[in-house]
């Protein structure tokens, strides 16, 4: 029997397959203890560099030491980092090696995968494909469209809790704290009649009062880079999901 999917998944952003993303794999991520590490990790390291911690304990963090032996070979300067320099660019990195959902999209194309300009080959010598992140690759769209409010002064729930007012003007399918802690992200029914995704983002931001908001960091809270059906949104931790509507999330 075949199981039913709406949007897309990686198990990371850096050229994986796009593969469906079942009920099941859902979970899978979203109750996978790694992931939970990351972003409990994230958040540690982050507050203690916003409040001035002393920050050397993290420095004996054997997945630390890894990575600052990886980022030595790879990147020239980086011993010569400060320690929160160096750790700022390791919770960097475990935000961005979090499995992916691509809710904008449904289905992928197949490419060809190539390396430096060559076509990719199996063990027997026939080219590889794959299902490709990319605009111009795009098949099917879910009619899912997300919505990113980070660097918050409040608490993410307030300001999920203004989606629950009679009335609001989206179907809110998924809603959950971001992986820094201070921001809200919502996967919502696009509303054609408004436009496109970008328009969408346009006028949720205006319904929330979030326009022109400046946030903890000083830069607006209103994420404008999720435009487009390919944005990436890292799987949340369980216990930051506020709410998800499971039967309209993953069934058209």
């Amino acid at each position: 029997m075949e199981k039913n999917y709406r949007f897309s998944q990686q198990e990371n952003q850096y050229g994986g397959d796009c593969l469906p993303c079942t009920h099941e794999v859902f979970n899978k991520y979203v109750d996978a203890p790694y992931v939970a590490r990351k972003i409990t990790t994230r958040r540690m390291v982050d507050k203690a560099i916003a409040e001035g911690q002393l920050l050397d304990v993290f420095a004996e963090d054997n997945n630390f030491k890894r990575f600052c032996a990886m980022m030595m070979k790879k990147e020239k300067g980086f011993e010569g980092l400060t320690l929160q320099q160096q750790l700022t660019q390791w919770t960097n990195a475990l935000k961005s090696s979090l499995p992916c959902f691509i809710f904008g999209t449904k289905d992928f194309g197949l490419v060809a995968k190539e390396k430096d300009g060559k076509p990719v080959l199996d063990q027997n010598g026939q080219q590889v494909y794959y299902h490709r992140r990319k605009l111009e690759n795009i098949e099917v769209l879910s009619g899912l469209f997300m919505f990113d409010a980070d660097h918050l002064t409040c608490d993410p729930f307030e300001l999920y809790e203004r989606t629950l007012v009679s009335g609001f003007p989206w179907e809110v399918r998924l809603a959950h704290k971001t992986s820094s802690g201070h921001g809200l992200r919502l996967v919502c029914e696009a509303r054609p009649e408004l436009g496109n995704i970008a328009d969408n983002q346009i006028c949720l931001a205006r319904e929330l009062g979030l326009m022109g908001m400046k946030g903890s960091t000083g830069k607006a809270v209103v994420d404008d880079s999720c435009i487009d059906a390919t944005r990436v949104s890292y799987t949340p931790m369980r216990e930051d999901i506020y709410f998800i509507d499971e039967e309209h999330l993953f069934n058209i």
